[in-house]
């Protein structure tokens, strides 16, 4: 059985920045993708980051690309989000999710097994 933990959500002002990991149990963890998703109230879950099972395979949404990073590290079965220059717009439940290899990036129905999430809150 597949479990994903996250931690490092927080509430913190604009500007600041945050880290997130996800702990990975139950599954042979450098063959899994991973991915962060978000989802704000009355929004659509969508993509954020993904780190394939190759080292060069990293993807981040252009939409944050200039302020999130992705780290994967296959000794420790965990992915982290390092955040910059938290904005209000970057208020959500943010969720780590895995799959076995394949599918469109941030394709929500294709990744079986999710976090239960770590919520981030950024105020003015």
């Amino acid at each position: 059985q597949v479990q994903l933990v996250e931690s490092g959500g927080g509430s913190v002002q604009t500007g600041r920045s945050l880290t997130l990991s996800c702990v990975a149990s139950g599954t042979t963890f450098s063959e899994t993708e991973m991915a962060w998703f978000r989802q704000a109230p009355d929004k659509e879950r969508e993509g954020v980051a993904f780190a394939g099972i190759r080292s060069e395979v990293r993807n981040v949404d252009a939409s944050v690309k200039a302020r999130f990073r992705i780290f994967r590290d296959d000794f420790k079965n965990t992915i982290s989000l390092y955040m910059t220059n938290l904005e209000p717009e970057d208020t959500a439940m943010y969720y780590c999710a895995a799959r076995p290899p394949g599918g469109s990036l941030y394709r929500v129905s294709t990744y079986p097994w999710w976090g239960r999430g770590t919520q981030v809150t950024v105020f003015t």
